[in-house]
């Protein structure tokens, strides 16, 4: 990355828009191949398109319904094709005696019998025939006469085509299922005479198919009925089984929602377990388990955090008193009334300078050791727009090779805050843009009241028009000892902790801090509730 004033600036900044433009050009064509709809809208449809979740508990009752209507299915198909063949048996029955009493009226063990003047009559006025017997008389392949017995007991003629239905039965005496016409389904039987005719006798299936038919509709209705009771029964089933896995769920998402990141953490109630032997019990067993080990590993990072944290800021402490006395021993020696050699006077100076700078740093440590043990800052009401003012001014009279403007609200922006520490938030954030930025850098300081769904709250922004911050430093940049790269910073001596105050400070405030860069634009953000 080039500065401005380097050598190759400005033929780097000419190369970096092109690349810009056509980089530009391509993103709308790539917009309008797409259909012209952000990529958020895409997501959001193909989230709306997608089919809901199959949770566990949805395919264990899925699979309880499939296996209640597959053995219902099977269970109705077996009953129904069983007492259908067990009522027509019972109807081939009746049919084979009807055939018999009507052979016995045709046929003469003396002799073969001429065709009987009443035709087809004969046959169905014997004793024994039942309602909706059909007969018929065929000679030569010829109907010569046929009847039928209706509900009451007449004997009516057939339609044509009933009557070929029923002549082309095949004369071997066994029983064959026909249709005959607007008759419906029989169960007919042709047999010979000595005569050298043949007759058929045909006997309904309506009754059979309608029990068939009520047996197939009973199974219907009560397997349904059973498919419900067994979802319902499988719904609890399942539920009370599955209520450690919700226990488990539930414990799972409040240590998630937990702040684990620093302090003693206390972590939620285990998960009571009913039957360790069961798969859910030994799972909630493992969880339980698994949250003992991360509760002991969290208490041990906490004891030792708490450990090195009194050690920082005892020895803060302790170096205060040392470094102290070595820069008052430094200043009295300049006093000195006698003239000190050149190399001496440098060399006090030096350690004059480096005392300072060794002070600030313990400094620095003692305040980060102090926020971090949580302690309370002070809470005094703060007009912003005055100390907005006054860090500017200081800083301005730090830097003035650097463009200064400050945009404050005419009113005062008055909060709870400790007034120090605020100061030193804009103080860092200031030396950080006057001392990471070129001469001659535009640094503006805004502070404005924002309203949104979080709350009333105070923003202060800190924007320089500088190179910008190395992307790989911007996410470690408010950690301590975190320093710039080399081509943002112009001098050395940083200790790295200035943002780590800035940041410790904020949330300490309830506040936030957060920071936006790019070549020629780098902007921090300090939201602080109102």
């Amino acid at each position: 990355m080039t500065h401005p004033g380097d050598p190759g600036h400005a033929a780097a900044a000419r190369r970096a828009a092109a690349v810009e433009a056509v980089a530009e050009p391509s993103a709308g064509r790539a917009g309008a191949a797409g259909g012209g709809r952000p990529g958020s809208d895409g997501a959001t449809d193909a989230a709306a398109r997608r089919p809901p979740p199959k949770t566990l508990r949805r395919r264990l009752l899925l699979v309880v319904a499939a296996l209640v209507v597959l053995v219902s299915a099977i269970v109705g198909l077996v009953s129904v094709a069983v007492l259908h063949a067990q009522l027509v048996a019972r109807l081939d029955a009746s049919l084979e005696q009807a055939t018999d009493r009507a052979g016995r009226a045709l046929d003469d063990p003396g002799g073969p019998l001429p065709i009987p003047p009443e035709g087809a009559d004969v046959l169905l006025r014997i004793p024994g025939q039942p309602v909706g017997t059909v007969a018929v008389l065929v000679v030569d392949n010829a109907i010569f006469a046929s009847s039928t017995i209706d509900e009451q007991g007449e004997l009516v003629e057939p339609s044509p085509d009933a009557l070929r239905a029923l002549a082309a039965v095949p004369v071997d005496r066994q029983p064959r299922t026909v249709e005959l016409a607007e008759l419906g389904e029989y169960r007919a039987i042709a047999a010979p005479t000595n005569g050298g005719y043949s007759y058929a006798v045909a006997l309904p299936l309506d009754d059979v198919n309608a029990t068939s038919r009520q047996l197939a509709v009973t199974i219907a209705f009560v397997a349904l009925a059973g498919l419900a009771g067994a979802l319902a029964l499988g719904a609890v089933t399942v539920r009370r089984a599955l209520q450690p896995l919700d226990r488990v769920t539930e414990t799972a998402t409040a240590v998630s929602e937990l702040p684990l990141a620093r302090g003693d953490v206390e972590l939620p109630a285990r998960v009571p377990v009913d039957d360790e032997r069961t798969e859910v019990g030994r799972l909630a067993t493992a969880f339980n388990r698994m949250l003992g080990h991360v509760a002991s590993a969290l208490s041990a990072r906490e004891q030792s955090e708490r450990k090195v944290r009194r050690f920082v800021a005892d020895a803060s402490h302790e170096l205060r008193t040392p470094l102290a006395s070595i820069r008052g021993y430094a200043e009295l020696t300049r006093m000195h009334a006698g003239e000190l050699p050149p190399d001496i006077v440098h060399a006090i100076g030096r350690i004059e300078s480096e005392s300072l700078r060794m002070t600030d740093l313990v400094e620095d440590l003692l305040l980060l050791a102090r926020l971090d043990e949580g302690r309370e800052l002070r809470r005094d009401e703060v007009d912003l727009r005055q100390l907005v003012v006054d860090a500017v001014g200081d800083a301005q009279v730090a830097g003035p090779d650097h463009d200064w403007r400050v945009a404050v609200p005419d009113e005062p922006v008055e909060i709870a805050a400790d007034v120090s520490r605020l100061h030193q938030v804009l103080a860092n954030l200031l030396a950080n843009a006057r001392m990471h930025t070129p001469e001659g850098t535009k640094v503006v300081v805004r502070l404005k009241r924002v309203t949104d769904a979080a709350g009333d709250r105070v923003r202060l922004t800190v924007t320089d028009d500088g190179p910008g911050i190395d992307p790989d430093v911007r996410a470690t940049l408010f950690e301590r000892f975190a320093r710039g790269d080399a081509s943002r910073s112009r001098r050395a001596g940083s200790t790295g902790l200035g943002l780590a105050i800035v940041r410790a400070v904020v949330e300490a405030h309830q506040g936030t801090v957060a920071v936006e860069s790019e070549p020629g634009r780098t902007e921090f953000t300090v939201d602080l509730p109102a």
